[in-house]
C-alpha cells in the first residue's frame, strides 16, 4: 500500500480519536443542545456521503446500460440495509440515548454494549471508504482518487462528534477520562479495519464494484434512520439537529464536488 492510501485509510480514526479527546477539554457533561447539532451534523454528512460518493457512482459505472444501470444500486443498497438489520438484531448492544438494551440477552457491561453500539455504526463507514478508494485502485472513471479521499476527509469529520457523543456520556457515567478515551477511540478501529478487508479483495471486486459501493451506502443509511435521526429528534432542540444535518449534508457535498 502507498502511504497515501494507508494515510487516507486511517484519517476516519483520528477523526475518532479527536472527538473522544473531548473528554480532557470538557468539565461538564455535554449539553442536549450540542450533542443534537453533532447529530444531525453526523447524519447529514453520512446521507450526503451515501448519495454523492456511493449511490451516484454505483449508478455512474454502468452508465451505458441505459435504465438497467440502477438496478445494481438498488440491490446493493437493499443488501446493505438488511446487513446492517441483521447484526443490529443480532448483537447486544445498547444506545447513548436508552438504558434499555437492544439485540439479544448478554451479561455485557453497559460500557461494552455502548461500544459495540458504537462499532454497528462504524462498520459501514470503513466499508465505504475502502470500497472507494478499491474503485479508484482499480481505475474506474467514476471514482478517482481525490473522491476516495474526499470521502475518507468526510466520515472523518462526522467522526469527530460521534468520538465526543461516545467518550463524554461514559466519563459522566463513571467512568475515568483515560477509559472514556480509549473505548471512545478503539470504536473507530473497525474502520480501518473493514477497508482493508475490502481493499484486500481489489482484483475481484470490479465486477460487483456497483454492488458493494450500493451496499455501503444501504449500511450508512441504516445507520442514519435506525439510530441517528431518532435519537437527534426526540425531545427538545430537534430545529437544532436539524440545523446540524443541513450543514453536514453540505459540508460533503461540498468536498465531494471540489474534490472529485
Amino acid at each position: 500500500m502507498s502511504v497515501a492510501l494507508i494515510i487516507g485509510l486511517f484519517i476516519p480514526l483520528l477523526g475518532t480519536m479527536l472527538g473522544s479527546a473531548f473528554v480532557f477539554m470538557m468539565k461538564d457533561q455535554m449539553s442536549v443542545k450540542l450533542q443534537k447539532a453533532l447529530l444531525g451534523f453526523a447524519s447529514g454528512v453520512m446521507v450526503a456521503a451515501s448519495v454523492w460518493s456511493l449511490l451516484i457512482p454505483a449508478m455512474e459505472i454502468n452508465a451505458g446500460q441505459g435504465a438497467m444501470a440502477v438496478i445494481p444500486a438498488a440491490v446493493g443498497f437493499l443488501l446493505g440495509i438488511g446487513f446492517l438489520l441483521i447484526i443490529d438484531v443480532l448483537t447486544p448492544h445498547l444506545h447513548i440515548s436508552t438504558d434499555i438494551p437492544e439485540g439479544p440477552r448478554s451479561h455485557l457491561s453497559r460500557t461494552a454494549m455502548l461500544a459495540l453500539a458504537v462499532t454497528i455504526h462504524n462498520l459501514p463507514e470503513g466499508m465505504a471508504v475502502g470500497v472507494v478508494f478499491a474503485g479508484a485502485q482499480i481505475g474506474t472513471t467514476s471514482i478517482s482518487y481525490a473522491s476516495a479521499i474526499a470521502i475518507s476527509l468526510g466520515i472523518a469529520i462526522q467522526n469527530i462528534p460521534e468520538g465526543a457523543i461516545i467518550s463524554m456520556p461514559m466519563c459522566a457515567a463513571g467512568n475515568s477520562r483515560w477509559r472514556s478515551f480509549l473505548i471512545g477511540s478503539l470504536s473507530g478501529a473497525v474502520e480501518p479495519v473493514g477497508a482493508i478487508i475490502v481493499l484486500m479483495l481489489t482484483s475481484t471486486v470490479l465486477p460487483v464494484l456497483p454492488y458493494l459501493l450500493a451496499f455501503a451506502a444501504g449500511a450508512m443509511f441504516y445507520v442514519v434512520v435506525e439510530e441517528l435521526i431518532p435519537e437527534a429528534s426526540s425531545g427538545q432542540h430537534s430545529n437544532i439537529s436539524t440545523i446540524g444535518f443541513a450543514l453536514g449534508f453540505v459540508l460533503m457535498m461540498v468536498l465531494d464536488v471540489i474534490m472529485g
